[in-house]
């Protein structure tokens, strides 16, 4: 059941990248580390912590240390673990999202096995317990750590590997061994209410706290077995204001995307795997009108936004042979067209719903999307390209393309947006695209490269600018961003209340 567990060593304080190495979260002096560690943070207070740590080879890996247990301990835990699962969950049978140890529950449970048991103890043992049915076994303080971006497990054996904001791709000292790998992934499996077996033995899906997880059950399609993928987010959405902290977009790239999506401009955010496209797709969501009406959707549940007005709808796959009752995103874009959309917002295209999406365009509806590519080139041959086969003519109606990337620098792993386009069909067959902005990695800078755009012309004779006015509207919203990330305003009901009052619906006196 439980694997035996390292040593706890004295408690360290939890480190935030803005505090100095040394200086622990809560006051705490922190103990005496190895030469080869580079930070110690808690994920849990008191119970577990994280040790990223540099090996004899140079490379880094990240290691978890929870409480120790003695053999009664271990035993102790065995039996109250069985009587949670057998007699007190069975007597009041909930589901999964239901199940709630508490710890007075679980107080007399304990010590009606163990009389004598101390109260710092009874604390470790609820710390496991609930761990192990509410949260995810093994792995469960990996989620506690909100700079953990991944996390994955190719097989039995192989040490599980997260991916890390700071430090990138490291192995940890958490490993799978024999059976325990196939009962794991169908625990989380059951978390995320979805059916694996091996008939069915791949799922995509979200967890209760919004990750995305990817499930392969035993050796059939993945002959190292059963393996997983984790996708954290955020548990603070991600901002503008977030985005310019990050440096991945500047105040005036972000004006003037705000000024695209406030005028109904179409826009697809490009980039490869782990570029940032989702959490972009959340930032610039702000910039639409906080009562518009929005319809999202998606495979697998990623777009949160701040908005009452908004209906989110995903995929479903029942996996039954012969059965009409799946729902593409081609169905349901059909049916938001109907919905009376203001904007709709398409997790990722990739197939047919691609040319429903762009008639939506062509017809006047607002449409933001995400596409798998590493350039302007590529993204435009995949939207013209098998599967996605959009007529050229159509592509007129896609006012911006977003170009972001992952980049790696000697300071670690950082996204971009790489450029800002905009786009143009000469003579009904000519793809054009014109760079608005423009990274420069070689200053980490955002430069401006045309003067003149066909949108922004378009927004400013729709409100009767000159262009003198339409370049103060740009710097305008663009000062106003640069205030709220100087002010450190990062709470969502906040930015939306002073975001409000800078487009005149509310006291534009907020500063």
């Amino acid at each position: 059941m439980l694997d035996s567990i390292k040593t706890l060593s004295a408690r360290i304080g939890m480190r935030r990248e803005t505090r100095a190495a040394d200086e622990p979260l809560d006051g705490r002096a922190l103990p005496a580390v190895g030469n080869g560690t580079i930070a110690s943070y808690w994920l849990q207070s008191g119970f577990s912590y994280a040790v990223v740590a540099r090996d004899g080879n140079a490379s880094l890996s990240y290691r978890v240390f929870e409480p120790p247990l003695g053999p009664s301990e271990y035993l102790l835990l065995t039996e109250a673990h069985e009587y949670i699962r057998d007699v007190f969950l069975f007597d009041s049978p909930r589901s999964q999202k239901e199940i709630d140890l508490a710890y007075s529950d679980v107080v007399p449970i304990l010590r009606r096995f163990a009389p004598k048991l101390t109260d710092d103890r009874v604390d470790v043992l609820y710390y496991y317990l609930k761990r192990n049915f509410q949260g995810f076994g093994r792995i469960d303080p990996l989620m506690y750590d909100d700079q953990i971006e991944d996390i994955s497990c190719n097989g039995v054996g192989i040490p599980v590997y997260v991916y890390h904001r700071r430090y990138g791709s490291m192995p940890t000292n958490i490993a799978f061994a024999g059976d325990e790998l196939n009962r794991f992934v169908l625990k989380v499996a059951q978390k995320a209410d979805r059916q694996i077996s091996l008939t069915t033995p791949l799922v995509d899906a979200s967890l209760p706290d919004g990750s995305r997880v990817q499930l392969t059950f035993s050796d059939i399609v993945s002959t190292k077995g059963s393996s997983f993928t984790v996708r954290k987010f955020r548990k603070d959405p991600m901002t503008p204001v977030s985005l310019i902290e990050y440096w991945t977009y500047s105040p005036e790239v972000l004006a003037c995307i705000w000024l695209a999506v406030e005028n109904r401009k179409s826009m697809i955010v490009v980039g490869g795997t782990a570029s940032g496209k989702t959490s972009t797709m959340n930032a610039i969501s702000f910039f639409i009108p906080h009562h518009a009406k929005i319809v999202s959707i998606e495979d697998t549940r990623e777009i949160q936004l701040p908005h009452e007005n908004w209906l989110p709808t995903q995929t479903r796959d029942i996996n039954v042979r012969g059965s009409k009752g799946d729902v593409d995103m081609f169905a349901l874009l059909k049916a938001a067209l109907r919905q009376r959309p203001e904007y709709i917002i398409v997790g990722e295209v990739r197939g047919r719903e691609a040319q429903t999406l762009f008639q939506a365009m062509n017809t006047g509806h607002t449409t933001f999307s995400t596409l798998h590519a590493g350039s302007i080139d590529e993204a435009i041959n995949r939207l013209i390209s098998d599967p996605i086969n959009v007529p050229v003519a159509m592509l007129g109606a896609l006012d911006l393309i977003v170009i972001q990337s992952l980049r790696h620098t000697k300071g670690g792993a950082v996204r971009r947006c790489d450029s800002l386009h905009e786009l143009r069909v000469d003579r009904g067959k000519e793809i054009v695209h014109d760079c608005l902005y423009r990274w420069d990695p070689a200053t980490d800078r955002f430069c401006r490269e045309n003067s003149s755009s066909r949108f922004l012309d378009d927004i400013a004779r729709t409100h009767g600018w000159s262009g003198d006015e339409l370049e103060r509207e740009i710097s305008r919203r663009a000062e106003f961003l640069s205030r709220m990330h100087a002010g450190g305003f990062k709470d969502v009901d906040d930015l939306i209340r002073r975001m409000s009052a800078f487009r005149g619906e509310g006291d534009d006196s907020l500063s």
